[in-house]
Parts: structure tokens; C-alpha cells; sequence
């Protein structure tokens, strides 16, 4: 298979990474302070991998493993971007996705005694606007793939389709299936072959696999559902009963590979995706009058922003609950990948939300200086 190989292929770090001190140094004291045990980060700045960096280590143990750059970790929620959105963004080039199809007409079972789920399209689906909740523990009630997809085709409606934002995990988990069905073949098997293949992303994947394992932090340890640590598994329950791969979560990966797919996005598509593709669904969408912020598939920075305060209105991104994130700026021609196991040990730290605005603004003035 022919590669699509951005320019920032080859690093250009040059003992550029030491402008960037003041920003690792916020991760510094951000595992000090445990807010995460450590991290992994890539920069990339007009056309090139500028920066790609390990700090800490996997666990709050001393002698637990150091985080290395090719540190492979859960990136939760952005597989909403990297997998499922990169995926639309391919049918929709081919002419296979039509963003106001209804909903039904691609799932029957999403149909229902609601007479407003008639109205559902793949565009709300995508927006966040299509009135379904954010998120139902399905998993205690349905322990197969099929039933929790089903049960996820029929959770109820919450808002008035078009008219109400609710960014919702239900509703890309239909995406998903959605789109599995339109290209006829698993989200995993698409997206490893025509997205992480060309760009050269070969440590990205679905349910990873055993021998990766020790380059693999540990999320979380879950006393409640699965009954240990888990590592090397998806830590969203939901995705783990659907085999490991959602529409939602599930995928792996490291800075680098991120640091691939974000120079791809900036360069256009970099001839994976087309250029009117790209702008089309990295653009804030205003379709329905319950307007959101969010694009088709991606997040946009609106204050107070996660990304800090220097991102432009262009930029676009996604964060995900393990505590991990990507920011791209097409006007910078920045993006910035940070990648942390931050429910570890549990879920109860909130301390991220206050270091993510800092790192990405001390990047920034970093390379305004």
C-alpha cells in the first residue's frame, strides 16, 4: 500500500525541545501534585515533529516503569476523532456518507414510539445535537456486543432534536455502527487500513496486543466492574463490552502516531482526505438552530478552552477521559498531542483541567518567543 508521509515524518528537533522547558515543567509539578503519574507529548509546528517527549512513570510506585516517547496509551474519547470522524470524513469523500441522512433509515432498531427519533440525522449524531443524553451505564445491563448495541439504538431521547447540545458518547456509538455498516466491515479493520497504514501509524490500533503490553500504562484500578488493573484493555465499560472497539473509545496509540495524523490534518488531508473535506468538518456547524460548538466529529475551543487561551477560532480538538488530548491549529500551523493515564489510581482527579490550559499556552508563548 502507498504511504501518505507528511513532511514532519522526519523529526526536527535540533535542541528545539529545550524552548519548551517551562512547558514540561508544568508536567512536572503536575505529577508531583498527582494529578497523573506521567505523561507523553508531541509538538508539531509548521510541518514539523518539533518536540516528542516521555516524563514520569506509569503508576505512583517508585519503581514503576518510566514513561518513554513510544509509550503506548488509552486515548478514550479521541477515538471519536482519530477513528470514527476520520472514517466519516473518508465515506463522505466517497460519496457512501450523506450527513442528513435520517437515522433510521441506517439503523431501523433507532426507530421507536418517539416520534422526534424520525427526525435524528447522522449530522446531529455527529454535532452532538441529536438530542440523545451523554452517556448510560449500558454496560450493566447488556454484556454482548449486539445487545449493547441495541440498547444503545434505543436509549431515549432527552432534547428535541436540532434544538439543544449534549455532547453525547450514546450517539457516536451509533456513528459507529453506522458507519461499519456503510463500508461493510468492522471500524478497526477500515481505519487500520485506510487511515493508520498510509500514514505510517503503526503503533495505533484496536485491543492491542499482548506483547505491547509493558509499553502500556495502567488506567485505572476498577474495583467494581472488572475487579482489578486494568492495562492494555479500554477503560470505557461500555466500549469493553463491545469487544474493545466503539464509535466512542477503544483506540491505543502514541504521541508520534498522533503527531502523523495531526500533520495529515493540517496539510489538508495530506491527499488521504480532501481539502473541502477537511474544512467542511473542522468547521464550527451551525445547521440547527440549537447551535453547537462543536464541528462534525470535533471539538472547538470556546472559552474557557481546555486548549488554553492562544488557540485560534480555527482550531480543533478533542480531549478524552483518561486524560488525554489533541489541539491542532491550522492558523499556527501547531498541533500539540498530551497523553496521560490520569484516572489513575481511580477517577476522582480533576486536576488536569486546570494543567491543560497552562501546558498549551506555555507552548505557545514558547514559539513566540
Amino acid at each position: 500500500m502507498t504511504r501518505i508521509t507528511p513532511e514532519l515524518l522526519t523529526p526536527a528537533f535540533d535542541g528545539q525541545e529545550r524552548r519548551f522547558s517551562r512547558a514540561f515543567a508544568i508536567l512536572e509539578q503536575a505529577i508531583a501534585a498527582k494529578a497523573f503519574p506521567g505523561a507523553s507529548l508531541a509538538i508539531v509546528h509548521g510541518g514539523k515533529l518539533v518536540a516528542l517527549h516521555g516524563t514520569g512513570r506509569f503508576s505512583y510506585e517508585r519503581n514503576a516503569t518510566r514513561v518513554s516517547r513510544d509509550a503506548i496509551y488509552d486515548l478514550a474519547s479521541l477515538t471519536k476523532v482519530v477513528a470514527t470522524t476520520a472514517m466519516a470524513m473518508l465515506l463522505f469523500d466517497r460519496g457512501a456518507l450523506h450527513l442528513d441522512s435520517l437515522v433510521v433509515g441506517l439503523l431501523p432498531e433507532f426507530a421507536g414510539e418517539d416520534h422526534r427519533r424520525a427526525e435524528v440525522t447522522v449530522r446531529m449524531l455527529l454535532t452532538h445535537t441529536s438530542g440523545l443524553p451523554a452517556y448510560e451505564r449500558l454496560f450493566l445491563r447488556f454484556h454482548t456486543r449486539d445487545r449493547l448495541l441495541a440498547g444503545a439504538a434505543r436509549v431515549p431521547l432527552v432534547h428535541d432534536p436540532g434544538r439543544a447540545t449534549e455532547y453525547s458518547d450514546i450517539g457516536f456509538i451509533l456513528v459507529g455502527e453506522i458507519l461499519s455498516r456503510l463500508a461493510g466491515e468492522s471500524l478497526d479493520s477500515f481505519c487500520v487500513r485506510e487511515v493508520f497504514r498510509p500514514l505510517g501509524m503503526e503503533e495505533t490500533m484496536f485491543r492491542p496486543q499482548t506483547n505491547w503490553l509493558a509499553r502500556i500504562p495502567p488506567t485505572e484500578e476498577d474495583r467494581d466492574f472488572r475487579n482489578g488493573i486494568v492495562q492494555g484493555a479500554v477503560n470505557d465499560e461500555n466500549a469493553w463490552i463491545l469487544g474493545g472497539v466503539g464509535g466512542h473509545a477503544g483506540l491505543f496509540s502514541t504521541a508520534g502516531d498522533l503527531a502523523r495524523f495531526a500533520q495529515c490534518m493540517l496539510a489538508g488531508g495530506c491527499g488521504l482526505i480532501s481539502h473541502d473535506t477537511t474544512e467542511r468538518f473542522t468547521i464550527q456547524d451551525h445547521t440547527y438552530p440549537g447551535s453547537t460548538r462543536f464541528a462534525l466529529g470535533w471539538d472547538k475551543p470556546t472559552a474557557p478552552s481546555q486548549s488554553g487561551q492562544y488557540f485560534s477560532p480555527e482550531s480543533y480538538g478533542h480531549l478524552g477521559f483518561t486524560g488525554t488530548s489533541l489541539w491542532i491549529d491550522p492558523q499556527r500551523q501547531l498541533a500539540v498531542i498530551l497523553l496521560t493515564n490520569r484516572t489513575w489510581p481511580d477517577r476522582s482527579s480533576q486536576k488536569i483541567k486546570e494543567i491543560r490550559p497552562a501546558f498549551h499556552d506555555a507552548i505557545v508563548e514558547a514559539l513566540q518567543s
